[in-house]
């Protein structure tokens, strides 16, 4: 894995991002590599250019491995992948292991007043195929920024947050909420906005970790 990178030298290559395209979905998604979710979701995946929430209602309950089919296919393309100020470690063996290929994963150290700039300048510059931040104290108007800024950078964002949220509106272009029965191990992810469509009364259950 690319440890740490500084964010000047990402922008500054300015590499335009075209490989890695699923000859399943439309023009304007990407697979999510889970055939029964591109079921669900109006555009067969993962909106491209356009910002998704994953509300969560705490961390690790598998939503790095939702999206790990898609970040193994993008970087085993040459797409970049960058990951916002984690809130933990990134462990690059379990990356590994999950296909990402390390040399077009990168991780950019901010402070919580800058990860939102950092966010919104990766979405925006042309150089990633997609970019992941823990954007826990953004407004509506800082979320409509990140959603603009993946429109001109055609490239995925994922803007992983506290289930809460799910009560405010959002200007993200698909929402996924994490639900676990009661008592129970297994989940699934209802969609609650989507692009395209009315969000499926079906949920993709999920036993991923």
């Amino acid at each position: 894995m690319g440890s740490v990178v500084a964010l000047e030298s990402l922008l500054a290559a300015q590499t335009l991002w075209h490989a890695g395209r699923s000859a399943v979905a439309p023009a304007d998604s990407e697979s999510t590599g889970h055939h029964e979710l591109d079921r669900l979701l109006p555009q067969g995946g993962w909106p491209r250019g356009a910002l998704t929430e994953l509300l969560l209602p705490a961390d690790g309950v598998g939503e790095i491995g939702l999206l790990m089919p898609t970040l193994a296919r993008l970087t085993q393309a040459g797409g970049e992948v960058v990951l916002i100020a984690p809130p933990y470690l990134a462990y690059a063996p379990a990356w590994q292991t999950g296909g990402v290929a390390l040399a077009h994963l990168h991780l950019v150290e901010a402070a919580p007043r800058d990860a939102l700039w950092a966010f919104e300048q990766c979405l925006r510059s042309g150089a990633c195929a997609t970019v992941i931040g823990w954007p826990s104290t953004a407004d509506g108007r800082a979320l409509r920024r990140l959603q603009v800024a993946a429109g001109s950078g055609d490239c995925l964002g994922f803007a992983l947050r506290d289930r809460r949220h799910a009560l405010n509106a959002s200007p993200a272009a698909l929402r996924l909420e994490y639900t676990r029965e009661r008592g129970g191990r297994a989940g699934a992810w209802q969609v609650r906005k989507c692009r395209g469509g009315h969000p499926p009364a079906q949920a993709f259950a999920w036993t991923g970790h």
